[in-house]
């Protein structure tokens, strides 16, 4: 069993891995500005915190065997985490990913196609700057694990392909997957870590 701290609990793809973790038999510290509508139950503690506040994010995941961030990285960067994660003796840092970052056939980056929405194009721009500040740390051990394009509410099916920096695409032309099957593919690297200081991605 792990103590594990989730920032941004409260969302949608953080709700979900809070629920698989508990699954598990893990411990889990929900973080999120606002955690009233979190259920009290065994195995959960929720703290109010502004992740923007380095000292009180420090104290919140001190103690923990890993922090998942969750948090949309537009309103909270790369240098948010990291710092009060390292300070608080964290070693171990995953993070809920873009699929912006991830690589098309031609070599170029989903975020940089043609039709790429423009108003996911600020969140996603902020997810690959988070990325490649991560491919610049040397202490902690990250990983970053991008879901496929369309990332949606759906079954926990717990089947699933596992790749690294390309887009995965079905058989049937679409790239998608599950919160509920995402977070299996987080807690399984939590429990057998397979990619550290990697980036990878899950899909069908």
């Amino acid at each position: 069993m792990s103590k594990i701290a989730i920032i941004g609990a409260t969302g949608r793809a953080g709700s979900q891995l809070l629920e698989e973790a508990l699954r598990r038999g893990h411990s889990v510290t929900a973080i999120a500005r606002d955690t009233s509508k979190i259920a009290r139950r065994d195995g959960v503690i929720s703290k109010n915190v502004d992740a923007l506040d380095a000292a009180a994010l420090q104290a919140a995941v001190a103690g923990h065997d890993a922090v998942i961030s969750a948090a949309h990285f537009a309103t909270l960067p790369a240098s948010a985490v990291v710092g009060p994660v390292k300070k608080a003796g964290v070693k171990r840092l995953l993070v809920v990913g873009g699929a912006g970052s991830l690589l098309l056939p031609d070599g170029t980056r989903v975020i940089d196609s043609q039709g790429f929405p423009a108003e996911y194009k600020a969140e996603a721009g902020a997810g690959a700057e988070f990325l490649e500040t991560l491919r610049q740390e040397k202490q902690l051990d990250w990983t970053f694990l991008s879901p496929s394009a369309e990332f949606v509410e759906g079954e926990r099916t717990g089947k699933f392909r596992i790749g690294e920096d390309d887009l995965l695409v079905s058989s049937a032309g679409r790239s998608w997957i599950t919160f509920a099957d995402y977070a299996i593919a987080m807690l399984d690297e939590i429990e057998t870590p397979k990619h550290s200081r990697q980036r990878f991605t899950v899909g069908y």
